[in-house]
């Protein structure tokens, strides 16, 4: 049996008390495949900080931030292994597939995003609680953008979000469907695996409005470029269009999806059983 750490930014409360019987509870989905790894006999310590002495015979790097502050990467160097350790940045600049400047040939729609995950509010909220403790901000440059904008070309897009190192411009290419839009959702651990196509009436998918869905193959580039980011679990969203796969968000701290959270939980005995195969390949 192992002894597994999980390595949050101090004020990230990975975990909460809930309701009158105070339930451990979690916005994580990683909280509940760890639930199911102490089920199996695993020991699990979720540490706040870095200050911590790094006893663990495995750790997993769950900083809820686009890019996890040095300190933390530094910190989770000092286990044995560390899952997640390669994939500190997960901006969209860095690993969007439809990103593209103001010269692109591009002839169809275009969307206007925030490069940070969530258009910025981990980071926000991060800045947020530092405060309340009397802490410097740990991303005093962060800016929160209000929503996502479509624009029908790049041309319509205003000459100023070129030059902003805090947005990105991407192709829009939802997936078309007869009764909406369709989006693709990889969620992964060591070598175990869920694939799912999910339809909404919305063109921008999210997981709470989904219509209708579908168990989908992975591509095989999407497989590389999971190697070449350095996730060793996570969640991948991603649109086929036109025979090729673009990624739009790669998320190293997946959460809980409203009204998905039973079909979610379904598969953490697998992605459990894909920790378990990371920790026999690191003993």
């Amino acid at each position: 049996m192992a002894r597994i750490a999980v390595i949050t930014h101090e004020f990230d409360g990975f975990e909460r008390r809930r309701g009158p019987l105070l339930r451990r509870d979690s916005p994580y989905m990683l909280f509940d495949l760890l639930e199911e790894l102490k089920r199996r006999g695993h020991s699990v310590r979720v540490l706040t900080g870095t200050s911590a002495k790094p006893e663990a015979d495995i750790a997993v790097l769950h900083v809820d931030a686009t890019v996890t502050p040095p300190e933390y990467v530094e910190y989770a160097r000092t286990f044995p292994f560390c899952l997640n350790i390669a994939a500190a940045d997960i901006s969209k600049r860095r690993v969007s597939g439809a990103v593209i400047d103001r010269d692109h040939g591009w002839r169809g729609p275009v969307i206007v995003k925030s490069s940070l995950n969530n258009l910025g509010t981990r980071e926000q909220t991060l800045n947020r609680r530092s405060r309340r403790a009397g802490r410097p901000e740990p991303f005093p440059d962060a800016k929160l953008l209000d929503r996502y904008s479509i624009h029908s070309s790049l041309a319509d897009v205003p000459p100023a979000v070129f030059d902003r190192k805090d947005l990105v411009v991407e192709k829009f290419v939802p997936e078309l469907e007869p009764d909406g839009f369709g989006a693709r959702f990889w969620l992964f651990c060591g070598e175990r695996e869920r694939c799912t196509r999910h339809v909404s009436p919305q063109n921008l998918v999210k997981g709470e409005d989904t219509i209708r869905r579908e168990p989908v193959p992975v591509p095989d580039e999407l497989r590389a470029l999971r190697r070449e980011l350095g996730f060793d679990y996570g969640k991948f969203d991603f649109v086929m269009h036109e025979g090729k796969a673009f990624l739009l968000d790669a998320n190293k701290t997946p959460g809980r999806v409203r009204n998905l959270s039973a079909f979610l939980a379904a598969g953490n005995a697998n992605l459990a059983d894909g920790f378990e195969g990371l920790i026999r390949q690191h003993a």
